[in-house]
């Protein structure tokens, strides 16, 4: 039986007289029985897709069904589990737990008494009277779930519900959840989970949803049919998680995303990016995306604006789930840090046209004010993404040496021959 169903789903942001379409043509169903993970990169519209689907926001196109039933906002049967804890500090445990149930006109004793239960139900017994400050991270996540099942949700929506705890914390409460739904304790028939922990959906999930793309779509499908308990270390587990990388990194994913808007600049550090390039190059050139990330310590959100950035600068390749070092990349890997600031302005001047014309305007007039930097990329995007791409620009001329810049007056002038960027 089919739960929740989206068709040719759509939606568009607009700021000012930028006007940018997040997600378009969307189609996705989420049957009775499973758990159905959606992945994406970081800002690709996946907490979007969440909130239409749950009818926290409406879509601009397509529509959502319920249980056959249009969705037109929040519906009963319907539950959320944020990100952050978003607990009332004022509140109890039990009082943050029951709230939901009083827009329901429930009598007291009995939202206290279903309260109880799903705090019980979480491992929380014990804890009812406690404040939310008196909770570790991972028992105030305990809370949001106890809160979201209190209502007996058929579907439950939860949006990177384990990414703000630590490991161990993490891994123990995502065995939780899964011993709730695989003892069938509660009410719930479907879970759909946003996450950017490729292992964490092969983990938990039946299904994987990849959305690609700018405006996003779901392209790809990957099933997961590996029986519980799933063991990371399976060849079959790791055979997954990998092509779920691959789907990622496509190579006509990434040439198109990088052809379709070169203003648009990914959110990594030069320290960051010098530091994946050289350890990259120590591993001979070439390496695999998960066991690289899992080397460096990186989360999908952090690994991969550094690949995108090390593509756009022509230092590295990505495809079918590795990423391999062009000869300047290599160069840039094994190179001391004079040698790596001239590789840098290289490339920056070669491949980011939005460098290249900062240069030139400096070359003619000497100094320019941020102001007319930022009006200009405003006037092309929305205000955050203008402010970010201008703060990526900054940083990068000024290890590379195309620019200065000064605070007290903010604008940008040609560095001193004498001045370290």
């Amino acid at each position: 039986m089919v739960l929740l169903q989206a068709v040719n789903v759509g939606k568009t942001y607009t700021a000012g007289q930028v006007v940018k379409p997040v997600l378009q043509g969307v189609d996705l169903e989420v049957r009775e029985g499973e758990i159905v993970a959606l992945l994406g990169r970081s800002g690709g519209g996946k907490s979007t897709l969440l909130r239409i689907l749950a009818g926290l926001i409406p879509p601009d196109e397509g529509e959502v069904r319920f249980k056959g039933q249009r969705v037109e906002g929040p519906m009963e049967g319907m539950a959320m589990v944020f990100q952050s804890f978003a607990l009332f500090p004022w509140l109890t445990v039990l009082e943050n737990v029951a709230l939901g149930l009083e827009a329901r006109g429930l009598p007291k004793a009995e939202r206290e008494r279903r309260a109880r239960e799903a705090i019980a139900l979480v491992g929380l017994e014990g804890f009812e009277n406690a404040l939310p400050k008196e909770l570790s991270g991972g028992m105030r996540q305990r809370v949001g779930f106890a809160r979201a099942l209190v209502v007996e949700p058929e579907i439950l929506f939860m949006d990177e519900p384990f990414s703000a705890l630590d490991p161990l914390t993490a891994e123990g409460l995502r065995e939780d959840l899964l011993d709730l739904w695989q003892a069938r304790r509660t009410s719930t028939r479907g879970i759909l989970l946003v996450t950017h922990n490729m292992e964490e959906a092969v983990a938990l999930a039946d299904r994987a949803l990849v959305l690609q793309g700018s405006p996003a779509r779901v392209g790809r499908e990957i099933p997961i049919p590996l029986p519980h308990p799933r063991d990371p270390g399976d060849a079959r587990f790791r055979t997954l998680v990998e092509a779920i990388y691959e789907t990622l990194t496509q190579r006509e994913e990434v040439e198109r995303r990088l052809e379709e808007e070169a203003l648009r600049l990914p959110q990594a550090s030069v320290e960051a990016l010098l530091g994946l390039a050289e350890a990259i190059a120590r591993l001979g050139g070439r390496a695999d995306l998960p066991l690289l990330a899992e080397e460096e310590g990186l989360e999908v959100d952090d690994l991969f604006p550094l690949l995108e950035a090390l593509e756009l600068l022509g230092f590295a390749r990505v495809e079918h789930g590795d990423v391999e070092l062009t000869a300047a990349g290599l160069a840039l890997g094994q190179a001391d840090l004079q040698r790596q600031k001239a590789l840098f302005a290289e490339h920056l001047l070669r491949h980011v046209p939005l460098m290249a014309r900062l240069h030139r305007v400096l070359l003619e007039r000497g100094r320019l004010p941020e102001k007319r930097v930022l009006e200009w990329l405003e006037a092309r995007m929305p205000p955050t993404e203008a402010r970010h791409v201008l703060g990526v620009l900054r940083e990068w001329g000024r290890f590379a040496g195309l620019l200065a810049y000064e605070e007290r007056g903010r604008f940008f002038h040609l560095p001193e021959p004498e001045e370290t960027p």
